[in-house]
């Protein structure tokens, strides 16, 4: 299942070169991009025009299409049948998230990999209906915060993620292949400081476990997940059965797998690891597992 993850925010947040960042530094990840928006948009070197259902390749091997709100989920099944290992949805400034959202969830070979809400720590103030679009994200990336004295507070229910220039760790938002080792020219995010990079902002938590959980006392845990928490994935091993879990705030997927023990990843940013992991392993089940007990997990599961 291909994960498609769609990146909103206003006019001049910081949208494309997010993406271009995106791009530049995922190693040798195949990234399907589709461009939803009019007028022309500059992908690094690639100048993409708003016609619909044009694509071109990327000199790393990803695809970038440019196509209308009318075919967008003509290309993205189109997308999902390639060799690709995430797609992004560049979203027009003006557009409905929660519409591109359900598109994503309704589409065949792919899942859900969030909405990623980016907001101009500048011109946050002049954006129509801020709260509601805040309520819809998963993570909300604050751009520009080297352009402010004091990044403005947001209220929302999903974790901030302050940054400049867009520099997000693309491994916060899907997996990342290794790079081509082969001989290259050193670039300048090589030489600068890492400190100051996205990675820099967020944990990720590790926990494995070989007794099974309880299955009511996870998904407890997945509802009241901690502030902060953005991302879950690994495998989960109930009395039941074992899954396959995917998390994006509060979207959540179980798929049946053969025997495993549970192995996952949690990341978020202002995450505890001993607070998560202490509440993980009272999930251990203590008893019996019933048929009606897994009915927590079979709810969310994907045949």
């Amino acid at each position: 299942m291909i994960p498609v993850v769609v990146l909103a925010g206003f006019l001049g947040s910081g949208k494309t070169t997010l993406l271009n960042h995106l791009l530049r530094t995922s190693g040798g990840t195949r990234i399907g991009v589709v461009v939803n928006d009019f007028g022309r948009v500059n992908i690094d070197a690639f100048a993409v025009s708003a016609q619909v259902d044009s694509m071109v390749t990327l000199s790393n091997g990803c695809l970038c299409c440019a196509v209308d709100g009318t075919e967008l989920d003509d290309m993205l099944a189109k997308l999902a049948s390639a060799d690709l290992d995430v797609i992004v949805i560049e979203a027009s400034g003006l557009a409905e998230p929660s519409a591109l959202v359900r598109m994503v969830l309704q589409t065949s070979g792919v899942s859900y990999g969030g909405l990623i809400y980016v907001v101009d720590a500048v011109e946050h103030g002049a954006v129509p209906d801020l709260p509601r679009a805040l309520a819809l994200a998963d993570l909300v990336v604050l751009n520009k915060v080297d352009r402010v004295s004091e990044p403005p507070a947001l209220d929302c229910p999903a974790p901030v993620l302050p940054v400049s220039y867009g520099r997000i760790d693309p491994a916060l938002l899907f997996e990342v292949r290794p790079p081509d080792l082969g001989p290259r020219q050193l670039s300048f995010d090589d030489l600068e400081d890492h400190s100051t990079h996205a990675h820099a902002s967020y944990d990720s938590v590790t926990f494995e476990c070989d007794e099974p959980l309880h299955p009511k006392l996870f998904v407890d845990f997945l509802a009241a997940r901690p502030e902060g928490l953005f991302r879950a994935k690994g495998f989960v091993r109930f009395g039941g059965g074992t899954f396959m879990l995917h998390t994006v705030g509060p979207y959540v997927s179980f798929t049946p797998v053969d025997d495993a023990p549970t192995q996952l990843v949690l990341i978020g940013a202002g995450i505890e690891p001993d607070s998560l992991t202490d509440w993980l392993l009272a999930c251990v089940a203590d008893g019996p597992v019933t048929e009606q007990d897994m009915l927590w997990v079979l709810r969310y599961a994907r045949d």
